[in-house]
């Protein structure tokens, strides 16, 4: 799989949500596309990641 272009190795079946805490995201802060789509939030706890996905993780940040 791929994460923001490096490569990830799956060692097990996993769903979006957790795979964003394991990597130390907060998926309330941030957008993923997967596979050249959006993924709702509503939907991370419903999809399954593979070996053949690409992802894009995009983080919300503030300031000025």
């Amino acid at each position: 799989m791929k994460v923001n272009g490096a490569e990830v190795i799956l060692r097990e079946v996993v769903r979006l949500d957790m795979f964003l805490v394991e990597q130390g995201y907060n998926p309330a802060y941030v957008a993923v596309e997967m596979n050249g789509e959006v993924v709702l939030k509503s939907a991370y706890d419903q999809t399954i990641l593979s070996d053949s996905d690409v992802i894009e993780v995009v983080r919300f940040v503030g300031g000025g």
